[in-house]
């Protein structure tokens, strides 16, 4: 299991899909899922520290293990099976309670749970984006190369037909 960070809730284009986005830790890798509007919006919630009037589904389960004396220790992305994602959440009891990754992430989010994701997801679904750095370093280059080069390094063009 490699540990996973919530990077955010983007929208996909063109079809407007939610998506959460984790990035391994320490890793290149970055694991999108597509979750539904509802559960974007309480993974943003918690990402910005929104505290609604009342308590939304996913703030009223912390409350619940938090009324129950019950831990969660872990949130595990457990596999990927006909294009759908499948985690646990794991208690400190050693009760493991199988959930959508999108409730488990919004639960993990509010009661500050590591996220894991296991390897085997990571390596079918995992991809590599590189970060604004390496982004930048590779526009660089471009411009240096677009800077040292001349139409004479194309060589002769036939004549305009």
């Amino acid at each position: 299991m490699n540990e996973l960070d919530v990077v955010g809730v983007r929208v996909e284009m063109p079809s407007n899909q939610p998506i959460v986005l984790l990035k391994e830790s320490g890793g290149e890798r970055y694991l999108p899922i597509w979750i539904g509007a509802g559960e974007a919006t309480a993974i943003a919630f918690a990402q910005q520290g929104v505290v609604p009037p009342r308590p939304l589904t996913h703030d009223l389960i912390r409350d619940l293990l938090e009324a129950a004396g019950e831990e969660l220790t872990q949130v595990r992305i457990t596999s990927l099976r006909d294009g759908v994602f499948y985690a646990e959440m794991v208690f400190a009891s050693g009760m493991e309670v199988s959930a959508r990754p999108s409730d488990a992430i919004a639960i993990a989010l509010r009661t500050a749970t590591p996220i894991f994701g296991a390897e085997e997801v990571l390596a079918e679904a995992g991809i590599n984006i590189p970060d604004e750095a390496e982004a930048e370093d590779e526009v660089e280059k471009f411009r240096e190369f677009l800077d040292e080069i001349s139409p004479e390094d194309f060589g002769s063009l036939p004549p305009p037909t």
